[in-house]
């Protein structure tokens, strides 16, 4: 079985591996210069697709799936697969087979599952090889991170399905991660989009004293829904770089986009400011839904007095309101296609409550398809969520084992599939109990 051989990982010959190689190139440099360094006789990395269900093995001259060129895009279910168990547990699975082994280890950056690094080794694997593999899918993170920013390899193999023009901008709003992990909180965030854009967006910014997050629903489809969407988030984040306070951000966003927008253009939108010296936070809610928050095993909305949406009028008259935190308190941002039409019959309560124990990543993957699940798989409108877990405690350093916070470990995952199961009862006839929807007055 091997059981004495065992190699050392020297990171410095695989970052001036993938230094030499070109950004398309990268991530092929690193898995050769992996393979040779233990012994394996096959390595591949699978990244994340937008559907949140699938990963794509990427690969050119003579791999499977999908062609562009020379590439390939093999697509491998994230469902009840050693790649899923990999990601959801963040930990390496190792399976044997045929005398040697098949490891699956995350690749992942600050709770962000970037995908997975597949390798088949001759032996069975010592302790210090499966570490070695945990290190480097830790490292090829990274690697995607910087060379994704040089070409469209990784863009191209995470789209299942060619992007509108008005996705296309509508996904340049999104944040370049949709998952973060600190010491204070995890927060994570998905978008499920309609057979029309609708206009969501979610952002959020982590700075030295604040975290920064932002829900948005423009109006309409299509392309009006993007270039007002476009206009907002662009304002926001302005706003937001130039150190403003949160009222001032809301106004300057605001003023923006009523200059751009018609009468009867808007976009609806929720900010928070978190103060993680004090643990305050501060939120404006511009005729938006209000969260909801689970705390101590129970589901309630947030109750906020609703200001008009952003767009209407320029000028002030957004409040900052106060949002109380509590140490494990999980906060749930929805925009309306959570809660309109189809999506109505959802029990958003019991599918928060039955997912209490799974990561923020999989919570909001999980309830954005209960949402898909409902509408039959055709939604009539965006459907995005953002999920905050808020920790407490004094701003600090978090605890964390290639690129996952350690308190997430695989038993955890373990309960994350019981919940899951759970929760596939959760949709009833019976919606949220008193569900504000935001403003009322928006066009279909």
């Amino acid at each position: 079985m091997g059981e004495d051989r065992h190699f050392q990982l020297n990171l410095n010959l695989l970052l001036a591996a993938v230094d030499a190689a070109p950004p398309v190139a990268a991530v092929d440099a690193l898995a050769s210069a992996l393979a040779e360094a233990i012994g394996a006789r096959e390595v591949s990395f699978l990244i994340a697709d937008f559907s949140g269900r699938s990963l794509i093995r990427l690969g050119h001259s003579g791999g499977k799936g999908r062609m562009q060129g020379k590439e390939t895009a093999e697509r491998v279910s994230l469902v009840g697969t050693p790649h899923g168990r990999a990601l959801a547990g963040q930990a390496v699975e190792v399976i044997g087979e045929d005398g040697g082994a098949r490891l699956f280890a995350p690749v992942t950056s600050r709770g962000e599952a970037v995908g997975v690094l597949e390798l088949g080794l001759e032996d069975y694997p010592v302790e210090q090889t499966v570490a070695d593999v945990a290190l480097a899918a830790h490292f090829l993170a990274y690697v995607v991170i910087a060379n994704r920013r040089y070409t469209d390899l990784f863009e191209w193999g995470q789209r299942s399905v060619p992007l509108s023009l008005a996705a296309e901008i509508q996904h340049r709003l999104l944040p370049g991660a949709f998952t973060c992990e600190a010491g204070q909180f995890t927060l994570a965030a998905w978008l499920q989009p309609a057979g029309e854009i609708g206009g969501d967006t979610f952002d959020f910014s982590l700075d030295r004293g604040a975290l920064h997050l932002s829900m948005t629903d423009a109006m309409g489809h299509t392309m009006d829904a993007a270039l007002l969407a476009t206009v907002l988030v662009g304002g926001l984040r302005n706003a937001r770089r130039r150190g403003v306070g949160l009222a001032e951000q809301a106004r300057l966003a605001n003023d923006a986009l009523a200059e751009q927008a018609d009468e009867s253009q808007f976009v609806t939108g929720l900010l928070v400011r978190i103060d993680l010296a004090s643990a305050t936070a501060g939120i404006v809610n511009a005729g938006h839904p209000p969260p909801l928050r689970l705390r101590a095993g129970e589901v309630e909305q947030i109750q906020l007095e609703a200001d008009r949406p952003f767009g209407l009028q320029a000028g002030g008259g957004h409040r900052v309101q106060a949002l109380p935190l509590e140490v494990g308190d999980r906060l749930m941002f929805v925009t309306d296609g959570m809660l309109e039409r189809d999506a109505a019959r959802m029990n958003i309560s019991a599918i928060l409550i039955a997912g209490m124990n799974m990561h923020a990543r999989e919570a909001v993957q999980h309830l954005t398809q209960a949402v898909l699940q409902a509408s039959g798989g055709e939604l009539h409108d965006d459907a995005t969520a953002l999920c905050l877990d808020w920790h407490g405690g004094p701003p600090r350093d978090r605890e964390s084992t290639s690129g996952a916070n350690r308190e997430w470990r695989p038993q955890q995952a373990e309960r994350t599939g019981v919940a899951r199961s759970r929760a596939e009862g959760a949709v009833s006839r019976f919606p949220f109990p008193t569900l504000d929807r935001g403003y009322t007055g928006r066009s279909a």
